[in-house]
Formats: C-alpha cells, sequence, structure tokens
C-alpha cells in the first residue's frame, strides 16, 4: 500500500499484493470520531505448514529417478499431479520422495505436508479420520468433524486453491489415498507404497517404480557416509560391502552407520562379516523383504548392553513413533539416560529423529526389535513392560484429566506398579492439553492393545482418562471407536460404576453426532443401572442426557419433564454443580418455548451459583443465554452488558467455539436493535471463526447472513432454539 500527493489531493492506493485486516473504513473525508465495534482482534493465522521429517543427511544417488519423477509431474503448473511411487520395503521410497518434494518448496508456498499412512505396521492402517484432522488442524481447523466422509469433504474445501505439496507415505490401498486427496488443482501428491496402488490411475495417478540400487549407487552412498577418505583407503571393500546389501538402501545405510561409528572398524573385516553370512543376508527376510534382517542383526551386535535392551523393548510398543518419556519408561531410566540411548539408536539408524523430541521405527526395523525381544524376554515379562507403559499413559492421561475436567475425574485408577510423573507440572493446564492433543493416537493404540491383552479395567479407565481429549479438543475422529472398545471392557470388568460412565459419556458423544434416539437408548440404560443401585446423582446424570437427547429431537415437553425430575434429585443430594447446570439448560428450553420470562430467573441463579463455585466456563454459558433472555424481553442494555462478560469469561477459558456463539448473539442484539450493519458484522465475525473449527454452525450462519443481505431491514425474528453450538457439548456434569 502507499500514498501519491499531487497539488491538490492525496489518494491511498492499495495494490494486488496487499492484504488488509482489521476494521477498515472507506470514506473521502472523515470529521470527528470514529468508533469500530465487532470481534476484537483477528486470532494469528496458523504457521505455513512445513511438516517434512527433517534429512538426515545429503541425499546420494537416485539421480535418475529425480530426473523421472521431474518428467512425470511436468505440465503447467497449476495442474494437480498424483505421483506413486512404489517398491519394496527398504528401497528408499521415503528418502526419494522426500528429497525430491523438498526441492520443490519454492513452487508450493501454502505448504509442505506430510502423513504417514501406517499401511503395514502391526495395528494396522491409520485410520482415515486420524489423518484427516492431522492435515486439517495443520491449517488452523481446530473441530474435525466425527464422520470421515465429512472430515474429506472439509480437507477439500479447507485446501481448495492452495499450492501445496502433500506426501503420503506407507500407503496400503487406492483408498486409503483417495479420501486424503486435496482439493486444490495445484496441489502434489506424492505417495509412498510397497504396493503398485494401479487403482489409482482413475483418479489421474502417474507411476514411478522404484527398483534396487545398483552396486555403483549402494557404494556411493556408503563413501559419502563414512568419508571419502576412509573408502578410499579399501575400494575394493566398498564394492564387496555394496553388492553384500543386496541392493537395499536401508540394509546400505545401516551398515554405513555401523562403520561411520566405529573408526577402528575395517571395511575388509565388515566385507568378510557380511560375506560369512551371505547365505542368510539372502535368504532370511522380514515381512517378506530380503536383505534387511542381516543388516539389522550385525547393527544390532554393535550396540552397548543398554542401547541394545532399549531397542529390545521399543519393539513391544503398540505404536511406530515415540517420546524420550516412552523409552525412560520403559528401561525405568532418568530422562536424561533414556536420551542418550535413544542418540546411540538413531546414530546408527535404527531409529529415525523426527527432530521435536520424538523418534520412529522404520516398519521392518520395528518387526527386528520385536523379533529380537520375543527371543530375550519370556511372554509374561513382555506383557509386564507393555502394562508398565499403558499405565503410564493413564497415569498421564489421568493427570490431565484432573486439571482440565475435575468434576469428571472421579473414578478409580488401578496400577501394578507407581507411575513415573507426567512431563507437565500439577497446575499446567496448557501443558496437559498440549499433551493430550499430541498423544491422541498413542492413547487410543492404548486402548486397542489393553483390549486385545483383555486388560479390561485398564481399557475403560484409559477411555475415561481421555474424556479432555473429547470434550476441549473434539477428537471426535477418535471417540467412536474409544467408547465402543471402553464400553466392551466395562462389560467385561463387570464393574457398575465404569459401566455407567461409559454409557453417559457414549451417550454424549452420540447426542453430540446429531444422533439423539442412539444417545437416549445409552443413558436409558445407564438410568436403569443408577436406580438398582440406589445412585440418586448418577441416575440425575441419566436424566440430564435423557432430557438433551430430548431437546436435540425437538422433543421440548419431554425434555423439561427429565431436566425438572434431573433438578430436583440434585437438589436433594446437594450437588450444587451439577443443579446449576440444569438450570441452565432449563433456561435454555423455556426460550426455545417462547417464555424468556421464565428463562430469566433459571439461568441468573445459576450464574451466581457457578461463579460461586469456581466454574468460570459453565457461567459463562449461563451469561451467554442470560443475554439470548434480555434480548427476547427487549432489556438491550442488559443483554449487551451480560453478553460482553460472557465473552470475556469464553477468551479466559479457552473456548473458542463459544466465543464464535458470543458473536452471533451479538448480531442477534443488533438485529433486535435494527441495526443491520453491526449484525452483518458480528454474523460474518462469527461465521469465520466457525469455518476455522470446521463447526457445523456455519450453515446457520450462513442462512442468517443470506437473509440480512437479501432483505430490507427488520426487526429480528425471536431466539433460535440453539441449546449450544453443535461443534460443543453443552456442558460436564459428572
Amino acid at each position: 500500500m502507499g500514498t501519491t500527493e499531487d497539488e491538490s489531493a492525496t489518494r491511498n492506493l492499495i495494490t494486488g499484493a496487499a492484504r488488509i485486516s482489521g476494521g477498515v473504513i472507506q470514506a473521502g473525508a472523515i470529521h470527528g470520531t470514529v468508533h469500530l465495534h465487532g470481534a476484537g482482534p483477528a486470532a494469528a493465522p496458523p504457521p505455513v505448514p512445513q511438516q517434512l521429517p527433517p534429512p538426515t543427511g545429503p541425499f546420494v544417488g537416485r539421480r535418475a529417478e529425480l530426473a523421472a519423477l521431474g518428467e512425470l509431474r511436468g505440465g503447467p503448473a497449476d495442474c494437480r499431479r498424483l505421483i506413486v511411487v512404489n517398491g519394496p520395503a527398504g528401497v528408499g521410497k521415503t528418502a526419494l520422495v522426500l528429497a525430491w518434494v523438498r526441492s520443490l518448496a519454492a513452487d508450493c508456498p501454502d505448504g509442505l505436508l506430510y502423513a504417514d499412512l501406517r499401511g503395514h505396521a502391526p495395528g494396522g492402517p491409520a485410520p482415515a479420520g486420524e489423518t484427516l484432522g492431522a492435515l486439517l488442524r495443520a491449517f488452523g481447523v481446530e473441530r474435525v468433524p466425527g464422520a470421515p466422509a465429512e472430515a474429506a469433504a472439509l480437507w477439500r474445501s479447507v485446501s481448495a486453491g492452495r499450492r501445496i505439496a502433500l506426501v503420503l507415505d506407507n500407503a496400503l490401498t487406492a483408498a486409503q489415498v483417495r479420501q486424503l486427496l486435496p482439493g486444490s488443482q495445484s496441489a502434489l501428491v506424492v505417495v509412498a507404497s510397497r504396493n503398485r496402488l494401479s487403482g489409482l490411475g482413475v483418479d489421474g495417478a502417474v507411476f514411478q517404480p522404484l527398483g534396487l540400487l545398483d552396486e555403483s549407487a549402494a557404494a556411493e552412498i556408503l563413501t559419502r557416509r563414512i568419508g571419502p577418505a576412509r573408502a578410499g583407503r579399501e575400494p575394493e571393500a566398498v564394492r564387496e560391502v555394496a553388492a553384500h546389501c543386496g541392493g537395499l538402501a536401508l540394509a546400505v545405510s545401516l551398515v554405513a552407520a555401523r562403520v561411520a561409528a566405529r573408526p577402528r572398524l575395517t571395511l575388509a573385516a565388515t566385507a568378510a562379516s557380511l560375506a560369512s553370512d551371505s547365505e542368510r543376508l539372502t535368504a532370511l527376510r522380514v515381512d517378506g523383504e530380503p536383505a534387511v534382517r542381516s543388516a539389522l542383526d550385525a547393527s544390532c551386535g554393535g550396540l552397548v548392553p543398554g542401547v541394545r535392551r532399549l531397542y529390545q523393548l521399543l519393539g513391544l510398543l503398540p505404536f511406530t513413533d515415540f517420546s524420550t518419556e516412552d523409552a525412560a519408561v520403559l528401561t525405568g531410566a532418568a530422562f536424561a539416560d533414556a536420551d542418550a540411548l535413544l542418540d546411540e539408536l538413531a546414530e546408527a539408524n535404527l531409529i529415525e529423529d523426527l527432530g521435536t523430541g520424538r523418534f520412529r521405527f522404520h516398519d521392518l526395523v520395528r518387526l527386528h526389535a520385536r523379533d529380537q525381544v520375543r527371543g530375550e524376554l519370556a511372554k509374561d515379562e513382555q506383557d509386564a513392560v507393555l502394562r508398565r507403559i499403558l499405565e503410564w499413559y493413564l497415569a498421564t492421561a489421568t493427570a490431565a484429566e484432573r486439571l482440565l475436567t475435575p468434576n469428571h475425574a472421579t473414578l478409580r485408577r488401578d496400577h501394578t506398579c507407581p507411575p513415573a510423573a507426567p512431563p507437565f507440572g500439577a497446575a499446567d493446564s496448557q501443558a496437559a492439553l498440549r499433551w493430550l492433543d499430541q498423544e491422541r493416537g498413542h492413547l487410543l493404540e492404548g486402548v486397542r492393545a489393553a483390549a486385545a491383552h483383555g486388560w479390561f479395567p485398564l481399557g475403560w479407565q484409559l477411555v475415561d482418562a481421555m474424556y479432555p481429549l473429547f470434550h476441549r479438543l473434539r477428537a471426535f475422529e477418535l471417540q467412536d471407536e474409544a467408547h465402543r472398545l471402553g464400553l466392551a471392557a466395562a462389560r467385561r470388568a463387570d464393574d457398575p460404576a465404569a459401566l455407567a460412565r461409559m454409557l453417559t459419556d457414549g451417550g454424549g458423544r452420540l447426542r453430540n453426532l446429531g444422533r439423539p434416539e442412539e444417545a437416549i437408548r445409552r443413558y436409558q440404560e445407564a438410568l436403569e443401572l443408577a436406580q438398582a443401585d440406589g445412585d440418586a446423582k448418577a441416575e440425575a446424570q441419566a436424566l440430564h442426557g435423557i432430557g438433551q437427547a430430548h431437546l436435540l429431537a425437538g422433543r421440548l415437553a419431554e425434555a423439561t419433564r427429565c431436566f425438572r425430575e434431573d433438578l430436583a434429585l440434585r437438589l436433594s443430594v446437594g450437588y450444587a454443580r451439577g443443579a446449576a447446570l440444569t438450570r441452565v439448560v432449563l433456561g435454555d428450553v423455556a426460550l426455545a418455548q417462547r417464555r424468556p420470562d421464565l428463562a430469566l430467573p433459571e439461568l441468573t441463579v445459576a450464574y451466581q451459583t457457578l461463579m460461586d463455585i469456581g466454574e468460570p466456563y459453565e457461567a459463562a454459558r449461563a451469561l451467554a443465554h442470560l443475554g439470548r433472555a434480555h434480548t427476547a424481553l427487549g432489556d438491550h442494555q442488559a443483554a449487551e452488558r451480560v453478553l460482553d462478560q460472557a465473552a470475556d469469561l469464553f477468551r479466559s477459558t479457552g473456548s473458542p467455539t463459544w466465543e464464535a456463539r458470543t458473536l452471533e448473539l451479538h448480531g442477534e442484539l443488533a438485529e433486535a436493535r435494527e441495526a443491520s450493519q453491526q449484525a452483518l458484522d458480528c454474523y460474518e465475525a462469527s461465521l469465520a471463526r466457525y469455518q476455522a473449527l470446521g463447526a457445523p454452525d456455519v450453515q446457520r450462519l450462513t442462512a442468517k447472513l443470506d437473509r440480512l443481505r437479501e432483505a430490507p431491514p427488520a426487526p429480528a425474528p425471536a431466539p433460535e432454539p440453539a441449546p449450544a453450538p453443535a461443534s460443543e457439548p453443552a456442558s460436564a456434569p459428572d
């Protein structure tokens, strides 16, 4: 943006490269004071994704293949290309793809994305919802739809028009890739797979098979890794070692790392050791692929005992990537000692350092480590190690649950040994939330592992501890499987309290997914259990859930009846928080019935109670509905006051969905005042936030904006029966 002056005028010029944010006024002249009202400062945009794993060193060889990929890309810059690089395991597909895509960074200004689809991992391929959730969060979408089809549609919308490169590593099937394709015609998608994935031909894919390295390329890699001076002293041995590696880039890298780490080990001795085992090098296989086990055996043979033991124990993990904390728990070592052991494994190219305090196995290396530990430890010892790491995840998730949703953390936890301390402070709720976000996939893998081993109490307790992940982080892509496994585990454990919790939490999940009838069936079973046990508090909780499901289905009379019974039970047992939450919903129902006069007293009492007991988030919900009631009663000044209070509380408690909802309520207030432009501004700001969250409320806001833009100014319609944003549970009453 620039300014030019002549003798009579000043003009502001906005060029095509300029970007404008915040409040803007276009005018010839302005006299007096200007006030801007609306959404407040815009949230900072997320950084441009740069997700490719860091290179482990200079990329060597494969010149012809790199050139071939360049030719396959071809075409105009804005033409989408889908390229599949396929070949046997360990041949170097991932290294080739990453090196090539890194070279294209300047052509992809909107980001370089990476997803490991885990096509051959022991636990099965990555679920579509998990991968789509990671891709959407990379562009600032905080709420991912639970249904994979909806998440895929949102991903296509979010990626539309973006010039990105997406690497899909370890793909298993064409269908797995197809649902992850972006919506941009300017996107480049590169897939690495052991399979040919010929079915992607109908999607316009082109294919680059990757064969074994020739001996000269293998020798070049070995020379670069160990240094030309050392290789130059034994040129014949370099060729022999390269030949014994069978053309697999993984085998070459492992042998090179072993030699590089041992300056006194000659290449001739290395070649002799490989030659003496040449039959095994050719015949022994890991997951059907030749030449790797022997190289891995040789690499592991040179490890010191502590490093070797960690390598073996890591093979017992139910997931492919892991942290230093995981290593410390497995070995019982201090964090610094575990970090040093991992450095040794990374130096030997047995694990990959992801550059963020996390590491991962190549699929074949992980299988080798698992075979090694099964040869060293008895089955009960292996189970004890796995149980130890799962109990650490349980203890850490429970610590986060107590920080983030303390009223939910009421059920017992069983530990066979004292767990290690969590990696965040006892009062650091933001760090706890980050840990849950980072470990969401591992927690679900832990639930699966517990189910597979018949550790049913551990299984339902893990699901129970994941509650803040669903309530605060909207991890709906994990919730369906987690609650299904948790409910099955609670039934098998024959634990009434656990079963009641899994039923009510699962009912809340179904309600939030817009499936009220299924939710009622879960809540009804929980109600019958509570009545049989004479547990009035649990009975009220089940009735509360049934009422919420009726409210979602539009059955207001049935909802009111359930909430009145619920309120009476909670008052009878002195459960002040639960009673206040029920009053919030009763006020909401009264608003839906066009009775703001009945809503006002319920919401006022609820707000005061929740503030008195230190529940600012829930108190803010009561204030938001109070604002709706004051708007409906025509008390616009009171409405503005309480909505401003609600917005401040939602910002302080970190609730972006309710921040968007409060902006929407400000728009309704502006409509009631017949301030159409202000209403438009508020609705547009609310819509932008809902879109960033991937919330289903977008449709409702779009309709409101269309109505305002097309119709002349008029008084606002009566408040809509919207008890809570569709993307956020109404409350956490436990």
